[in-house]
């Protein structure tokens, strides 16, 4: 469990009920918390939406639909929701908690899982599917991460974010919902989804889990995206021997490109995963030269060659056919002579077709081992030499067959490092012929693109410079405090190391740009008692760290807030950070210097510089040296508020 104890959200006391105890996670939409429900005194676990996502309405309604969705499931293997509302600005979720793991950290620890374990957790996640797809609710977002193994042994399914009702036209909208590594060839090349899609997700987890890495690879997104839509997901023991038959036989029914060669939801397939386990637990592991064959109905065998009447279709065992007994009659006074010289002329038409055909047949053969494994194959560019140095790539090519071009080309590359290869002509991946020449290129790095003047813009045109630059935003805006600068309005923009890009001329095509945006001056909380400046640093994004008593006022009482610092000392305050209260010790007393007695020069003087004011004579200063002190009320020596009045009495 992750805690972080900055965060402005802890000890936050939500709806007057839900009390913040601690961070878990943190994800693309929200953030999950564990609390204590106060009215029923239990542990939950609180999904509460980012705050820059508040305005977005298909965010948020995408978040109420979570609420909705897991709402209508009542299933030992569906993680519970127990209420959704609104406090403030902030939508939340409440869920059941349960403390353990997620498949995720178990695939991490484990990396490949036996047969049993995949078939137990897959009968878990399937059951909870199907009971999802029985309300007509498709998940659309299954992931190792959204499986939840709990200490108690309970596996359960969480995170409805992306459900929706389940049709055979359900779209994702413009944009591919859910994660890539999982996402069906119908949500990458139509973005439309349905029960099946689900499968194909339940499919992948479960090669994942029998080989320990997902089927395919890439760079980029759009490069794992085009394997999904384009490639068959091998079976699972082409990477793992110990992978039975028809465990393999699951993977490839449920990972089916087409969706109408899948099971047609969780329960078709749930069906089928009961009937395996029973199968595999009743036999000894299962290979690919032992997995045992289905029953097949064949017709009845009969002595004649066509549909015989009454005919059942039922499983029959399959004897040798017998000859008919009956004489074969020669009609129209046909002789012998005759049918011996058709026979013959027969003969000699078979030999030559037979010749054709064997001809046929070598030519066929010769062009398929020319173009197959010969020298016109077509073999692929090794995709995975990205990222590699020229003497690595090198290397690899010429294993697999490859010449390679000894003179590069330079390319830049807003992913690969300077000096390292970044992509090859013929490209990555394409399908070239044996032995053919690849020219590799060498990145120089991302594409220098000038730095806009960020500072002084609003967010919004900062957003569009950034993305017409091109450079990538952090979604994570970073909020600071400043007096001198309107709300809203930027003061800086940061480069991935953290480093201000005010005054740099040039950075790196689609680098990372983190915008610093003013939030306006610190809350003011000058007079205010310590548990009100408390709440108003709450809502004002920041968190209290401790009061300090160390500055008089003249204005403030003693005990209440005086002013705001950090607490690290840092001359910029920004929202999240911690902050101490100094506190009033109201007005300071200082000691009267008796000066009765001395002369009005040197009294003055002393009097002044003790930070009094001064009553008396003003004749006196006609002549100072001439007049001595007699009387001060206050008496000398007495303490007083420091800038008070002492009156002064004279004797000459």
């Amino acid at each position: 469990m992750s805690v972080n104890s900055t965060d402005p959200m802890i000890g936050r006391l939500l709806d007057g009920r839900y009390q913040i105890r601690s961070r878990i996670a943190r994800g693309g939409m929200a953030t999950v918390y564990l609390a204590t429900d106060l009215r029923l005194e239990r542990r939950v676990a609180i999904k509460v939406m980012h705050g820059h996502l508040a305005d977005d309405s298909k965010f948020k309604e995408r978040f109420i639909q979570e609420a909705r969705s897991a709402a209508r499931l009542a299933h030992p293997n569906v993680v519970n929701v127990f209420d959704q509302g609104q406090d403030s600005d902030m939508a939340y979720l409440v869920m059941e908690y349960l403390p353990g793991i997620t498949l995720r950290d178990l695939l991490q620890e484990h990396r490949v899982l036996t047969t049993e374990q995949t078939l137990d957790i897959m009968e878990a996640v399937l059951a909870g599917l199907a009971a999802a797809h029985k309300a007509g609710i498709v998940h659309r977002d299954l992931k190792p991460e959204n499986v939840l193994l709990a200490d108690d042994g309970r596996i359960k399914i969480g995170d409805f974010g992306l459900a929706r009702a389940a049709s055979s036209q359900t779209a994702t909208g413009a944009a591919l919902l859910g994660t890539i590594a999982y996402l069906s060839p119908e949500l990458v090349t139509r973005g439309i989804a349905d029960t099946r899609s689900d499968i194909y997700a339940v499919g992948i987890m479960m090669y994942e889990m029998l080989v320990g890495e997902q089927p395919f690879k890439g760079d980029q997104p759009m490069q794992i995206a085009y394997q999904h839509a384009n490639d068959a997901v091998p079976p699972p023991s082409r990477r793992n021997p110990k992978v039975p038959t028809e465990l393999d036989d699951l993977v490839v029914w449920a990972t089916e490109r087409d969706p109408e060669d899948r099971p047609r939801d969780a329960r078709a397939m749930l069906d089928q995963l009961y009937e395996t386990h029973s199968a595999l637990m009743t036999s000894l592991p299962s290979t690919a030269a032992t997995s045992v064959q289905r029953t097949m109905v064949m017709p009845t065998a009969l002595a004649g060659t066509g549909p015989q009447p009454g005919s059942t279709a039922e499983t029959q065992v399959i004897g040798a056919l017998r000859r008919p007994q009956a004489a074969v009659a020669v009609a129209d006074g046909t002789s012998a002579a005759r049918l011996a010289a058709k026979s013959q002329t027969s003969r000699r038409r078979g030999w030559v077709i037979a010749g054709v055909v064997a001809a046929l047949v070598l030519v066929a053969g010769t062009i398929g081992w020319y173009f197959g494994v010969g020298p016109g194959s077509l073999t692929t560019v090794p995709k995975d030499i990205a990222g590699l140095s020229i003497e690595d790539a090198t290397t690899r090519l010429t294993d697999a067959g490859f010449a390679v071009n000894p003179q590069t080309e330079e390319v830049s590359s807003p992913t690969i490092a300077a000096g390292l290869v970044a992509e090859t002509d013929p490209a990555l991946g394409e399908r070239v012929a044996q032995g053919a020449t690849i020219t590799l290129k060498i990145s120089t790095g991302p594409k220098p693109i000038a730095v806009p003047q960020f500072a002084g813009m609003t967010e919004d045109q900062a957003k569009d410079a950034i993305a017409a630059a091109p450079f990538t935003l952090d979604e994570n805006v970073v909020k600071q405090f400043d007096a001198s600068i309107a709300s809203g309005v930027v003061i800086d923009a940061l480069a991935a190391d953290g480093s201000s890009l005010t005054g740099v001329a040039t950075y790196g095509e689609l680098q990372k740009v983190t915008l610093v945006v003013s939030v306006g001056p610190l809350p003011d909380v000058t007079g205010l008692s310590v548990a009100d400046a408390t709440a108003k640093l709450q809502q004002a994004g920041l968190v209290f760290g401790q009061e300090s008593a160390e500055q008089y006022s003249d204005t403030v009482p003693a005990g209440n807030a005086l002013l705001l610092q950090a607490s690290d000392g840092a001359t910029v305050v920004r929202v999240g950070d911690t902050v101490d209260i100094i506190t009033s010790l109201g007005i300071e007393q200082v000691e009267i210097p008796n000066v009765v007695g001395e002369t009005w020069d040197t009294a003055k003087q002393k009097l002044l510089d003790a930070g009094f004011r001064l009553d008396y004579n003003p004749f006196a200063d006609a002549g100072p040296q001439f007049f001595t002190v007699s009387k001060l009320s206050p008496d000398g020596g007495t303490t007083a508020d420091k800038g008070s009045t002492v009156k002064v009495s004279f004797s000459s």
